[in-house]
């Protein structure tokens, strides 16, 4: 037997009150029904006990099992966009998690490379004093002292100042040494040979260039700019 319609049932269920409700104005006196409209009321009566009762309950069940898969595909649809979004959130923590803990590894690299670094220079005392030194000798030392990511700021400064000649001096400012200390009594707070040992001289600019710009590279971009320290 097949299924009729929701819409099939609402019109056989409408039609099914139209003819109670002549049936009923028959029975009260009203007037009575032309011959045509009385067949066609007949005819839908007909029409409505042609449904068997089971056929009706299986319509209405048909309508509610729709409405129950519609909600069913709203409450999937919303489950999906709830679990979406949570999967973003989740991967955007996993990804301030990473970024932060690269962060700290590169931290920790750099800290232990400056360590290593700091480690491996000497300080001016461990340099004998000699009568003098050549350019070569100095670099030398200078090399000794200096961390080697700074060494070539600090070498470019001493190109400029002074040539590498410990014992430059000049003529009008009274600037003196390696770095061109003005004045260059200044650099007997790292030596009392400050005039003679350009290892007391290297440990003074390198502590001059740390305390005013950090580093001597940061000492180097100063100097370009301005063309003095």
């Amino acid at each position: 037997m097949s299924r009729i319609s929701v819409r099939g049932f609402a019109v056989a269920s409408a039609t099914a009150v139209t003819t109670v409700g002549a049936v009923v104005g028959v029975a009260s006196g009203d007037t009575q029904p032309s011959g045509d409209n009385f067949e066609a009321t007949a005819a839908d009566t007909t029409l409505l006990a042609d449904i068997p009762a089971g056929e009706q309950a299986q319509v209405q069940v048909s309508s509610l099992s729709e409405q129950a898969d519609v909600q069913a595909a709203a409450a999937d649809s919303a489950m999906k966009k709830s679990a979406e979004e949570a999967a973003r959130i989740q991967a955007a923590k996993d990804a301030e998690t990473k970024k932060k803990a690269a962060d700290k590894a590169e931290k920790e690299r750099k800290e232990a490379a400056e360590r290593a670094e700091r480690s491996s220079v000497r300080d001016a005392s461990s340099f004998s004093a000699q009568g003098s030194y050549s350019i070569a000798e100095v670099k030398a030392i200078a090399r000794q002292m200096i961390p080697a990511s700074q060494f070539q700021c600090f070498s470019n400064i001493v190109d400029h100042e002074s040539g590498w000649n410990y014992r430059a001096t000049n003529p009008s400012s009274g600037a003196y040494g390696l770095v061109q200390a003005l004045p260059g009594s200044k650099m007997s707070s790292a030596g009392a040979d400050w005039q003679t040992n350009p290892a007391t001289q290297i440990k003074w600019g390198l502590n001059y260039m740390n305390n005013r710009y950090d580093s001597p590279c940061g000492a180097w971009n100063f100097w370009q700019a301005n063309r003095w320290y």
